[in-house]
């Protein structure tokens, strides 16, 4: 079995930042973690933010995967937030190093490359603009970006109630105040 120095590289960053808890994460740190040579490391990420992006678009590809997967639009969106929960402590602890600006825009580049993809294989936006369509998922990647950000342990008991009404909304179809709420 051939051997994945990306995915070894990835991992000696991962444990890095996660078991060691390095603030300042060096290509030096992540060479010596691994047991390899700078030129390798080189050889296959232009720098460590380039690791990053394969990192979290890696676990993009396979995120939308398994999510479509699901067998309903909702179950799809429920399946997201379970994935993203999962990996909110190591976001965080990749935001609290010396690479936060670049990580917190490959994670927005990431999210929407994600929702643009799901809402093509979903089908949704279509009978809007390209331009419109755009707008929109922007808008709803920040929404559940912020969302996620302030997530609270109350939220995660109401993560049912939380998904419906997202997905609600994403269809249009959140009911006035005052309508009774079929969930």
């Amino acid at each position: 079995m051939a051997v994945d120095m990306k995915e070894i590289i990835a991992e000696a960053a991962r444990r890095l930042i996660m078991e060691k808890k390095v603030k300042k994460l060096t290509v030096k740190d992540i060479v010596e973690e691994c047991s390899i040579t700078r030129q390798t490391f080189y050889y296959h990420f232009e720098d460590i933010p380039d690791l990053f992006r394969w990192i979290l678009q890696r676990g993009s590809e396979k995120l939308l995967q398994e999510c479509m997967e699901q067998e309903s639009a909702e179950g799809k969106l429920r399946y997201l937030f379970l994935m993203l929960l999962n990996a909110q402590p190591y976001v965080r602890q990749g935001i609290a190093s010396n690479y936060r600006d670049e990580l917190e825009a490959i994670i927005r580049e990431t999210f929407y490359a994600f929702f643009e993809q799901a809402a093509a294989e979903g089908g949704l936006y279509q009978d809007y603009s390209g331009r419109d369509a755009r707008l929109i998922i922007r808008y709803h990647c920040e929404a559940l970006m912020g969302l996620l950000q302030s997530w609270t342990e109350k939220d995660t008991q109401d993560l049912d109630y939380i998904v419906h009404s997202v997905y609600r909304i994403l269809k249009g179809e959140m009911a006035p105040m005052g309508e009774k709420d079929t969930f």
